[in-house]
């Protein structure tokens, strides 16, 4: 068995790339690191509590640590159905530490969209059903369907990143009603770009414009799952995938770590 890594990296010295018209953003892209280095903060840190000095310890060490200071939504995440509203399929809705990990553990599929989905616009039910097509494997109950946009071809500070395809209330519910529990996407985000849906709302006076393909998982329970890296290194299909996400009591998502497992 091989592993494959899906998991976008976490570098708080990132928010000195980010272009400046998503830094407002910067809490779900960079976390916030104050660092004890042994040779500093952290031989500091244990002279204090223990009373000693740093001749008292290893070479003058002390302990490496970190305060970490970040967003659930941060980085690879799973949502879980509180980040869509209260209720969930009529019922209340559940919280990233109510999902069992035998639901987050599953058959993974790899949609291939980079011939049939333009940055910046709604992926259309017809061109998941196209990437469906090519892929040659089929969606079965609780299976995850990871979207690969081609958005691997840019990075944090690349202005071309943040115009990724996304999906729609459509394209959301068609991909659950064939069974998706688990909605994964290369892009930072799930839905269109933000500006593309204000100003979508704004040019229609349409509210369904706003957010719907997460609004969609008030209608089915889905665990969506944004900012995969590395599907490029999957099959099409015929492999598990595990997304495990922080135990955060009552919470709408945590930080996960995504490992595919290739036979």
């Amino acid at each position: 068995m091989r592993l494959v890594d899906l998991t976008r990296t976490l570098d708080s010295r990132d928010i000195e790339r980010l272009p400046d018209v998503v830094k407002p953003m910067s809490s779900v892209l960079v976390p916030e690191v104050e660092y004890y280095a042994p040779d500093g903060r952290g031989a500091e840190a244990m002279c204090f509590i223990f009373g000693c000095e740093r001749h008292h310890l290893p070479g003058g060490e002390g302990w490496g640590e970190e305060r970490i200071s970040m967003n659930s939504h941060i980085g690879t995440h799973v949502d879980a159905p509180l980040h869509y509203g209260s209720t969930c399929e009529g019922a209340p809705a559940r919280t990233i530490e109510q999902i069992g990990l035998e639901e987050l553990f599953c058959d993974g599929l790899v949609l291939d969209l980079r011939a049939h989905a333009k940055p910046g616009e709604g992926i259309t039910v017809a061109a998941l059903d196209a990437a469906l097509a090519e892929n040659g494997g089929t969606i079965t109950p609780g299976c995850a369907v990871m979207l690969r946009t081609g958005q691997e071809k840019y990075d944090v500070n690349e202005l071309a990143w943040y115009a990724y395809p996304g999906m729609t209330r459509e394209g959301t519910l068609h991909l659950a009603a064939q069974g998706a529990k688990i909605l994964g996407t290369d892009a930072p985000g799930w839905d269109r770009p933000f500006l593309v849906m204000r100003q979508a709302f704004h040019a229609t006076g349409d509210s369904k414009q706003i957010w719907d393909g997460h609004f969609a998982g008030r209608e089915r329970e889905v665990f969506i799952v944004q900012q995969l890296t590395n599907l490029a290194s999957l099959p099409p299909n015929g492999f598990k995938v595990g997304f495990f996400p922080i135990k955060l009591a009552h919470c709408s998502a945590a930080p996960a770590r995504v490992v595919a497992f290739l036979p």
